[in-house]
C-alpha cells in the first residue's frame, strides 16, 4: 500500500470516528495511532480534517462543557478534564467563559438535589456537602454559595 492510500485510510477511519461525536485532536491522535503506525501520516491527515473543519477543537470542547454542566460538574472538573484530552488552557477557560453558565446556580440546583432544602445539623454533614460539590468541581465561592442558607 502506498503512502496515498494509506493516508486515505487513515482519513477515512479518522472521519468515522467523527461521525459519532466530536474529539479533540489529541484524542484522534491517540486513537489512529492505535489502528495504524504511521505517526507523520496521521498528524498529516489530521491537519487536513482540520482544515476542512471537519475537526475543531473549539467545537469540541463546547460540546464537552454542555454534557458536563448538564451532569452537573463544576468548572474546575471541567478544565481539568478538557486539559487530560489535550485542549489547552486558553482555548478551555475562553470556552468556559463564553458557555454562560451561573456557576453558583448549578452548584445551588446541585446541592439541593442530591441533599434536600433541609441545612446540615452538623459540622460533619456541612463538610460531607463541601466534599462532594468541592469533587464536582465547584469553587470554593460557589460551594459557599451554594450551601449558605
Amino acid at each position: 500500500m502506498n503512502e496515498q492510500q494509506q493516508l486515505a485510510k487513515i482519513r477515512l477511519a479518522a472521519m468515522e470516528l467523527l461521525t459519532g461525536r466530536e474529539y479533540s485532536r489529541e484524542e484522534l491522535r491517540v486513537k489512529l495511532t492505535r489502528k495504524f503506525d504511521n505517526p507523520g501520516l496521521i498528524a498529516q491527515a489530521i491537519d487536513k480534517l482540520i482544515k476542512d473543519n471537519l475537526q475543531s477543537d473549539s467545537r469540541f470542547a463546547e460540546a464537552f462543557i454542555r454534557s458536563r454542566v448538564n451532569r452537573g460538574q463544576g468548572e474546575i472538573r471541567i478544565r481539568n478534564e478538557l486539559r487530560q484530552r489535550g485542549i489547552s488552557d486558553q482555548l478551555a477557560l475562553e470556552t468556559i467563559e463564553n458557555c454562560s453558565v451561573d456557576w453558583f446556580a448549578l452548584a445551588r440546583d446541585i446541592a439541593l438535589h442530591k441533599f434536600g432544602a433541609e441545612q446540615p445539623n452538623d459540622a460533619s454533614q456541612r463538610a460531607k456537602r463541601m466534599r462532594f460539590l468541592q469533587y464536582r468541581g465547584f469553587t470554593y465561592d460557589q460551594i459557599s454559595s451554594a450551601l449558605s442558607p
